[in-house]
């Protein structure tokens, strides 16, 4: 069974930096794509930062050059510098087999999510 378990969330202030990680299990040897996406209340879930077409990562331009993906295996951590308080979501790890699916933001599997509050 595919799970992915989100950690690392918290309040920070404004300017601040934050790490996020996410797990993925039960996958066996079979190579999935993931993601950060996130979803601020009253707002539809939007991708954040995820992978595609093998090591490309494709980045929100609301967190280019702030945020910054890396992954170790089925680890993948999600670096957050220079938090604004418009940063406040909750963050979701998505996984999907499929590049497609990824590109669309659209991933078969999602985490429970892990909240980030920056205030001012």
């Amino acid at each position: 069974q595919v799970r992915l378990m989100e950690t690392g969330g918290t309040s920070v202030r404004d300017g601040g930096s934050l790490v996020l990680s996410c797990e993925l299990s039960g996958v066996g040897t079979k190579f999935y794509y993931m993601g950060w996406f996130r979803q601020a209340p009253g707002q539809e879930r939007k991708a954040v930062a995820r992978q595609y077409l093998g090591a490309v990562t494709l980045y929100d331009d609301d967190v280019k050059g702030r945020f910054v993906l890396f992954r170790d295996d089925n680890k993948l951590t999600l670096q957050m510098n220079n938090l604004h308080p418009e940063d406040t979501a909750m963050y979701y790890c998505g996984a999907d087999q499929s590049t497609k699916e990824m590109l669309y933001a659209r991933p078969s599997y999602w985490g429970q999510g892990t909240q980030v509050t920056v205030s001012s």
